[in-house]
């Protein structure tokens, strides 16, 4: 059956066996995970550090407006910064805002941005939460406000935020919601010790998910090599009486962790190009967005803390952490027992899509899942860039279908139309085609370059566009400003024209009566000369 010749109701049907059987999607890279060096200890709070940095900006979306001021006092889970309609900022901690000032808020830009320092009290006092206890009948919306108000965010990188993919999913008569729990990212592991150490909570938070969407069905999609994993969440779904959760295995290959290519792997159907999973009636959540959920709308918990995973080779004991918000990732390294003599540098993320770290100064923030220190061992000298061959290589593994070596030579020539059709939006920056290029071309980079220039083209051309409307509705107004202005002068012309027409006539009236007044004639008829009577003789 060619699935892509399928109708989107067929589409949407077949989508309803998700889980059923697994399949294939395009390209991949089978990689070394390296995931057991972090997964030998269980997971720690760390203690408070001195001051944490809490940038109000952990979303896709603008910077939150900040509801606090240097000196203020704030309570641990207080909200601190919102903007509409995006997620709520909140304080990690209780304590006094220092200040609020630019500082490297933990974006892969690596520029600066507004962010709210508080120094700790010790006291860990917590704001008033309100939580929804009976949210087995609480309305869906009512729901989807809470997980707002609480500042939830995908937790699996995306930082989309949570309350509106649950609202459009509402909307989209959603069947089946997809836990994302395949971290098929080498080192990473803070999902994994997640799932292991907390399945119940991921099982509480898919269910509460389910009642917002209105979903029939909850599958959570793990690795093939997490058997105690499977173990303890088939458990947590057991005891929890809920048969519609089911938990599937899919096969350890990156990137199918990516939210296409996984629906493509449980589904056999490949997301429609520009439009979105719910078009096939599904919606993918990270299985930390799920705990966090759970968190939110029973316990009234804002997000303030997530799992991150330190390790790497320069790391001297790499181990996870259950990490306050806006914590130095300093502060962690130093928890795992600092950096070994040979760290060359630091990645926030994993090898393939992670992104450098300046300083470890820098903050946890809800888009952290991973600070991995490499050694200069595990970095490839740089190699000269040569003229591709045409090999093919890239196209082989890319998982999003595309031609990258056709698409590097439009971007390197800035043939910018013809690389929108080559498919540059669709590509997800894997990184498997830098990868596997024999010419060491750096394909993602000319990828984001080309990204970004799409981006101010299409700013340039909503302002041309903004500026032209401006344009015809100043003319338009004008015109219509002259028009009036005509028809006034018109009528007041007409107007004028009509009393000099009725003053005309009145005078015309008035010579006429005068004239009749003036005219000679005799009043007596009868009489003779001078008005004597005739002699009677």
């Amino acid at each position: 059956m060619n699935r892509a010749l399928l109708s989107a109701a067929e589409k949407v049907e077949l989508a309803r066996e998700a889980g059923k059987r697994t399949h294939h999607f395009h390209g991949g890279l089978r990689l070394r995970h390296n995931k057991k060096i972090s997964c030998q200890d269980p997971v720690i709070q760390p203690p408070l550090p001195a001051s944490l940095t809490v940038p109000l900006l952990q979303h896709i979306g603008d910077v939150a407006e900040p509801f606090v001021s240097a000196g203020d006092a704030v309570l641990k889970g207080q909200a601190i910064g919102q903007c509409q309609p995006c997620a709520t900022i909140h304080s990690p901690v209780s304590g006094t805002v220092e200040a609020i000032e630019n500082r490297p808020m933990g974006h892969p830009s690596g520029q600066a941005g507004p962010c709210v320092i508080i120094r700790p009290d010790g006291r860990e006092q917590w704001t008033g939460l309100t939580s929804i206890e009976n949210w087995q009948d609480a309305n869906p919306e009512t729901l989807i406000n809470q997980l707002q108000n609480c500042g939830l965010v995908g937790l699996g990188g995306a930082v989309f935020p949570t309350h509106t993919k649950a609202r459009d999913g509402r909307n989209r008569n959603i069947h089946t919601l997809i836990l994302n729990g395949s971290e098929c990212e080498p080192y990473i592991s803070c999902d994994e010790m997640l799932m292991r150490e907390q399945p119940e909570k991921i099982v509480l938070g898919a269910r509460i998910l389910r009642r917002t969407l209105g979903a029939e069905r909850v599958i959570i999609a793990i690795e093939d090599q997490m058997g105690a994993v499977q173990k303890a969440l088939t458990r947590a779904a057991d005891l929890a009486d809920c048969k519609s959760i089911s938990v599937v295995k899919v096969t350890t290959i990156y990137p199918e962790g990516g939210e296409r290519q996984l629906i493509q792997v449980l589904t056999g159907l490949e997301v429609p190009a520009g439009g979105r999973p719910s078009d096939l009636g599904l919606v993918c959540q990270n299985v930390a967005t799920a705990a966090a959920v759970a968190d939110a709308v029973v316990e009234g918990k804002p997000l303030i803390e997530r799992y991150v995973t330190v390790t790497g080779n320069g790391i001297a004991h790499p181990r996870n952490f259950k990490a306050l918000l806006g914590t130095p990732f300093s502060h962690l390294v130093a928890l795992s027992g600092g950096y070994t003599d040979d760290v060359a540098r630091l990645v926030v993320g994993g090898p393939m899509m992670g992104y450098p770290l300046a300083s470890d100064d820098e903050p946890v923030v809800k888009a952290s899942n991973c600070l991995l220190a490499l050694t200069a061992k595990d970095i490839e000298a740089p190699q000269p860039e040569m003229p591709c061959i045409r090999c093919g290589e890239c196209a082989r593994v890319c998982p999003a279908t595309l031609l990258p070596q056709e698409l590097h030579l439009q971007v390197r020539n800035g043939l910018w139309e013809q690389a929108q059709e080559y498919g540059l939006s669709a590509c997800i920056e894997c990184g498997c085609c830098d990868f596997v290029c024999p010419s060491h071309i750096p394909l993602v980079d000319w990828f984001r370059y080309g990204k970004g220039q799409q981006r101010e083209r299409a700013l340039e051309k909503t302002a041309t566009e903004q500026a032209r409307m401006r344009f015809e509705n100043r003319e338009a107004r004008l015109l219509k400003s002259k028009q009036e202005r005509a028809a006034k002068m018109a009528a007041r012309k007409q107007l004028l024209q009509g009393k000099a027409a009725q003053q005309d006539r009145i005078k015309a009236s008035i010579a006429r009566a005068e004239n009749k007044t003036a005219k000679p004639g005799n009043d007596n008829p009868g009489t003779g000369e001078q008005g004597k009577l005739p002699d009677d003789t």
